[in-house]
């Protein structure tokens, strides 16, 4: 957790890409909702920060169906990750990886779906961006560990992980 960011592994080649030493582009999932698909792509910042990092959205753009797409004007997100790496004081051998993430979206509802009440098309923003974190929060630990126990076997290659498959 101490390394900078600069020589992070991307950990998943297929879906995420370096922009430059602290940012990266992450292509989350394509999710598919009858005849409609739909790809976050974030931009990320990642900071330093002691005993982890803090992962920042810089921007968030959909791709996908061209319905999606034209959504893109319409909503605004942010969100923070903070990663951290505590060492547990009745075992100091064993430390524990926490993620904490907030995440806010404001979105301009469309005047074809203003008849449909603001609480139900919350309700399923909410349900969509847990599924999201549900899948992705979980990779990226996963990756987070496996990429870990690399480094602590001597690989510094910082290569990425490959296929993305866990």
């Amino acid at each position: 957790m101490s390394l900078p960011a600069s020589q992070y592994s991307v950990l998943d080649a297929q879906r995420i890409e370096r922009v430059d030493d602290n940012t990266f582009r992450c292509y989350v999932h394509t999710f598919k909702f009858f005849a409609i698909e739909v790809c976050p792509v974030l931009l990320v910042r990642v900071e330093e920060q002691p005993n982890g990092c803090c992962i920042k959205l810089l921007s968030c753009k959909l791709e996908g169906s061209p319905i999606v797409v034209a959504q893109n004007e319409k909503f605004d997100a942010s969100m923070v990750n903070r990663v951290s790496c505590n060492i547990k004081e009745s075992n100091l051998s064993v430390a524990e990886l926490t993620s904490d993430t907030v995440i806010e979206v404001s979105i301009d509802i469309p005047f074809a779906f203003r008849p449909i009440p603001v609480q139900a098309i919350e309700s399923t923003g909410t349900q969509i961006l847990e599924q999201i974190l549900r899948i992705t929060l979980p990779r990226f630990m996963a990756q987070l560990v496996k990429d870990y126990q690399a480094w602590a076997s001597g690989d510094t290659s910082r290569q990425p992980l490959g296929t993305g498959e866990i």
